[in-house]
């Protein structure tokens, strides 16, 4: 019996066994509500527009202080 479990198991192909791992876990996440998710979305959307300001900042200093220093 015990060499019959290992001969099915062996026919498994890599594919098949990913397909089911990949469903078994994302039966265990826990999963965000609606307002969580919008919530989390619009923080992301904040944070994204608040560092392109930033970087679009140090860009123009960074611009500036070259011009100064090279002379153009």
């Amino acid at each position: 019996m015990a060499e019959k479990d290992k001969k099915a198991k062996k026919t498994e192909n890599a594919i098949q066994r990913y397909f089911r791992e990949t469903s078994g876990e994302l039966r265990k996440v826990n999963w965000p509500t609606w307002p969580e998710a919008r919530r989390l979305t619009m923080l992301v959307l904040i944070v994204m527009v608040a560092m392109g300001i930033f970087l679009s900042g140090m860009d123009y200093l960074a611009d500036q202080l070259m011009n100064l220093v090279l002379g153009l």
